[in-house]
């Protein structure tokens, strides 16, 4: 019995019109619009709300971080010119 040898012929290799960056490009904003589309998104009456509980809160952070600021000062101020 002989051997029969399978003929192997290639196949043409296709230019690839995009790069591999420019399909990555594609992908991630694909893949972010479909995420964005999940989000449960506030109503501007949440929002607005929202916005005011944060600037009330840096307010009053800012106020007690000045405060103790103005104290520690005056403290160690006090501490080396002794």
């Amino acid at each position: 019995m002989a051997k029969t040898e399978k003929k192997v012929t290639k196949k043409p290799v296709k230019k690839q019109a995009k790069s591999k960056q420019s399909r990555g490009l594609q992908r991630f904003y694909r893949e972010t619009m479909g995420e964005l589309r999940k989000v449960s998104w506030p109503t501007r009456r949440e929002a607005l709300s929202l916005t005011r509980v944060v600037v009330i809160v840096m307010v009053v952070m800012a106020a007690v971080l000045g405060t103790l600021d103005f104290f520690f000062f005056r403290f160690f101020e006090l501490i080396w010119n002794l």
